[in-house]
């Protein structure tokens, strides 16, 4: 293929940045509605007319309307998601492994339900998990949430996993069995250092997913307990009740953001090779 002519170079930039301030224009509009008064908020203008760091103490400083509120709810969505992340990986890992690696009956049905539950819609069995929660004792529980979001990390995991698997050479473990290893000492020192990639690729995945769930985590609390970040967000309330707290819930958001960004732009070389290593075949 040659190469692009100055026109076609003039084209694909112009698309890249129609699809950069699509992409990026709602960002940037939450960042600006973060730093603007609540005054500001129906004047129509993009930027703030006097910036102020106002709803950012709202939620952050000692003396904030929202701190008792946001702070907990942030512990509880890095420790929820963390947990959850860590548990879907390590099954993820055992069954994916095992559907590479092994010859069973019913194979392709782990495979086929674990597709289907990934696609099931979330909303329909919130109202069951509900009164099972509410009758053993795990509503508005840590744990309560941890089980549900395996549901939506455990599937892409396997998928995931199963594929990156597949592109480890099986000779490597045969090796290692020839040297006097054992199964589990073949898995554990020469395939998992090999799967490190996809592993720490559907982590990060896993951990994205568990983090920005809404529904599970306003349907399944109803306190502080265990009330994650997303669900949080819709019980700001401002100042008064002729006040929105719009600034509030912005500066929220981009607080709840910054993380997700930072470990995309810290590891954004780990997860295109974990991706794209599990999905060619070669």
């Amino acid at each position: 293929m040659g190469s692009l002519t100055a026109r076609q170079k003039v084209g694909w930039a112009v698309i890249t940045g129609a699809v950069l301030v699509y992409a990026l224009f709602p960002v940037a509009s939450v960042i600006a509605t973060s730093f603007k008064l609540p005054s500001q908020l129906d004047t129509g203008t993009f930027l703030p007319q006097d910036w102020t760091v106002e709803n950012y103490e709202a939620i952050l400083s000692p003396d904030g309307a929202a701190q008792d509120l946001f702070l907990s709810a942030l512990r509880n969505s890095i420790g929820i998601s963390l947990i959850a992340t860590a548990v879907a990986v390590v099954l993820a890992t055992l069954a994916a492994y095992a559907i590479a690696r092994l010859d069973f009956p019913g194979k392709r049905v782990i495979l086929t339900t674990a597709l289907g539950v990934s696609i099931f819609p979330v909303i329909s069995i919130v109202t069951p998990l509900f009164n099972i929660w509410r009758t053993i004792g795990l509503y508005d529980t840590w744990l309560g949430l941890i089980i549900p979001y395996l549901s939506l990390t455990l599937p892409i995991s396997i998928w995931t996993l199963a594929a990156f698997f597949r592109q480890i050479p099986w000779e490597l473990e045969q090796a290692a069995q020839v040297d006097g290893a054992t199964s589990w000492q073949a898995f554990r020192k020469a395939i998992v250092p090999l799967a490190a990639p996809g592993v720490f690729t559907t982590a990060l995945i896993a951990f994205f997913i568990a983090w920005n769930d809404f529904v599970y985590g306003i349907s399944l609390t109803s306190t502080s307990a265990a009330r994650p970040v997303p669900a949080a967000l819709a019980f700001f309330t401002g100042a008064s009740q002729f006040e929105e707290p719009t600034g509030a819930i912005s500066a929220a958001a981009v607080v709840v953001t910054v993380p997700v960004v930072v470990l995309v732009l810290l590891f954004q070389r780990q997860i295109v090779a974990g991706l794209t290593q599990g999905a060619v075949k070669g």
